[in-house]
């Protein structure tokens, strides 16, 4: 019997619904009783994840994503996705509630960089995934170097997240490939989309897939087997 997939979504409401997007498209399916069967809860109401990761908000979003896995859970899901990279600085404290097996975005990746041979890669995420290195000690464990943005090109990349993406706008791609400009020309490899809004715009370009490594087309394909 094929895997019953719970989604702990909302963060944002867009990645979630590529996420699902892209789970089905990479669905060998000749019916749609040949799809992964998938309970969705969409929550955009969870605080916002970096805010309280750099000490800019008390509004902890780890019991709200807690209670959601455990409802996943008596609803008999095999495991569970979050589609938000960010949510993953919370990971270890949510394995704790659940005894389902949490996909973990950020392993996924890492692991799908090694298979690639890549020895040098960027990531563009939100702050509050830097903050906690969770790229970072990923690759580096892995043989992997990591490289983030300076300050000026972070700033960038949270503007791209924040007020383009997630406020609805298309993304600003002169500031985009600038962020590229300035990691590439530090010898990446790679750049990693370590943030789920940023896939969008790949879906939206042509985004070269040996250039850009997609948190989201990776754990989506991993949910195939």
């Amino acid at each position: 019997m094929k895997k019953k997939l719970g989604i702990i979504g909302g963060m944002g409401p867009l990645a979630t619904v590529y996420f699902m997007e892209l789970i089905i498209s990479n669905t060998a399916a000749k019916s749609d009783s040949d799809h992964i069967e998938m309970i969705v809860y969409n929550i955009p109401s969870i605080p916002d994840r970096t805010e309280f990761i750099l000490g800019r908000s008390n509004l902890d979003p780890l019991p709200i994503i807690a209670d959601t896995a455990m409802r996943l859970e008596r609803a008999g899901v095999d495991l569970i996705a979050i589609p938000c990279v960010t949510a993953h600085c919370f990971y270890d404290r949510l394995c704790q509630y659940v005894a389902v097996p949490v996909v973990n975005m950020v392993e996924l990746t890492a692991d799908e960089l090694v298979r690639d041979g890549m020895k040098k890669a960027g990531v563009m995420a939100t702050s509050g995934t830097l903050s906690t290195q969770l790229f970072q000690k990923a690759l580096e464990e892995r043989g992997i170097l990591c490289i983030t943005p300076d300050q000026p090109n972070q700033d960038r990349v949270m503007s791209i997240i924040y007020n383009d993406i997630k406020a609805g706008k298309p993304a600003d791609m002169n500031e985009f490939e600038r962020v590229s400009r300035h990691l590439f020309s530090a010898g990446c490899d790679k750049i990693i989309l370590g943030c789920t809004e940023l896939p969008l715009i790949k879906k939206h370009t042509n985004l070269d897939s040996r250039q850009y490594a997609d948190v989201l087309e990776i754990t989506a394909k991993a949910m195939q087997n």
